[in-house]
């Protein structure tokens, strides 16, 4: 499957498909969300708890999946492919022309301390480098937002080359890609007023480097 995936220029996708059809780790709708993120010119992204793979470190994203073996719900063997996949996903986003990617982190994705303080405060250095280039908005949903927050769990939607617009969350038990013109649209208009409630740029970026600096105390 890897070399089907080069030849093909997949990014990985028939590898992620024949996992997913083993029964592995990767949940339902998964696969087939990875295969149209790489067609994406815009991603948008909120996430709670954890940092969004596609701006994970790679010690953050393996200390993720440490986790996960040690929990029991995944083998090692499942955890090594999920990590070089998720690096195959994050590659693929720094192309060329590179699509535009908006991130919104729940608060919690700061406070969360995943591999302790050393991983943490580099994942959070990453994040404010990222901030720094022109086609990245990272933006952070304060504490304080509470109800005014739209959302609840993790969303993502894609704005695709051919102006087709999909969207995906999960539940602990499945993933949902949804490509409903209307509830993909209403999802977009949470998300917008989850970009104006956030904090600003500025702020976001004071509040990840005062986050970096209590991680590493």
């Amino acid at each position: 499957m890897r070399v089907a995936d080069r030849v093909l220029d997949t990014g990985g996708t028939l590898e992620l498909t024949y996992w997913s059809l083993r029964g592995s780790s990767f949940l339902p709708g998964y696969p087939e969300y990875v295969a149209k993120e790489r067609e994406a010119r815009v991603i948008r992204l909120f996430e709670l708890g954890v940092i969004p793979g596609l701006v994970q470190t790679r010690a953050y994203a393996e200390a993720l999946e440490a986790g996960a073996v040690a929990r029991g719900s995944v083998t090692a063997e499942q955890g090594a492919e999920r990590l070089r996949l998720l690096l195959n996903r994050q590659d693929r986003v720094n192309r060329d022309p590179a699509p535009l990617v908006h991130v919104v982190l729940d608060e919690s994705c700061l406070r969360t301390v995943v591999g302790g303080g050393s991983v943490m405060s580099q994942q959070l250095e990453h994040l404010e480098k990222l901030a720094q280039r022109p086609n990245y908005v990272v933006q952070v949903a304060p504490f304080d937002l509470g109800a005014l927050r739209p959302f609840m769990r993790s969303m993502s939607l894609l704005d695709l080359g051919d102006g087709a617009s999909l969207g995906y969350t999960e539940t602990h038990q499945r993933g949902y890609l949804e490509n409903d013109r209307a509830i993909v649209s209403a999802w977009a208009r949470e998300y917008d007023l989850l970009q104006v409630e956030a904090l600003s740029q500025s702020a976001s970026f004071t509040r990840i480097s005062k986050a970096r600096r209590d991680s590493s105390a």
